[in-house]
């Protein structure tokens, strides 16, 4: 069932969330969930705080656009991304490469909004798994962007927090009219 997505101005988003400390069927079920409402609102990605659960959880899928990464290793491994989306995470830990590029990124918690952020190309990503593994994720890309973008919710950061002082005044501006068609 998809699930009602919070909208930018609820207190829930800009809270740091609490890991996940024991992997239970509910949870399952919630990731279950995640998967639809984020498919539904035709998204690459979805936080936890985005549906009003506070937990380090999101869910990623980039898989309709192979061509968005160069490259993507699973514990030192080359990988298909087909074979790995949606990807389900708990707890993530991520480590940024240096070199940085623009993109345009969007969000649905803030419909019909889109902004160019400055983000690393390349991140190293170590993510427990809803079975309780864990898998360390070398990639770039757009599902480098995805997962940076979705552990800023888990943190209580939107993507308009890394526009510079010019975008986030005219960020400002455009979501309050946005808000309104909401």
């Amino acid at each position: 069932m998809a699930l009602p997505i919070v909208l930018y101005g609820d207190p829930v988003l800009r809270v740091k969330c609490r890991r996940v400390e024991k992997i239970t069927k509910e949870l399952d079920e919630l990731a279950d969930e995640m998967i639809e409402t984020m498919i539904d609102a035709q998204g690459v990605g979805l936080a936890a705080p985005q549906i009003g659960v506070p937990i380090q959880m999101a869910v990623v899928d980039v898989a309709h656009d192979p061509e968005c990464i160069t490259y993507l290793r699973i514990d030192g491994e080359d990988a298909d991304l087909e074979d790995c989306m949606p990807l389900v995470f708990v707890n993530p830990e991520l480590t940024l490469h240096k070199e940085k590029e623009p993109c345009e990124e969007g969000c649905l918690s803030i419909p019909d909004f889109r902004a160019e952020v400055t983000r690393p190309i390349e991140i190293t990503a170590r993510l427990e798994m809803l079975d309780g593994s864990f898998i360390t994720v070398e990639t770039d890309g757009l599902l480098a962007r995805a997962i940076q973008h979705e552990v800023d919710h888990l943190n209580g950061i939107l993507f308009v927090d890394r526009l510079g002082t010019t975008g986030k005044m005219r960020a400002k501006r455009e979501i309050k009219k946005l808000a309104k068609t909401w």
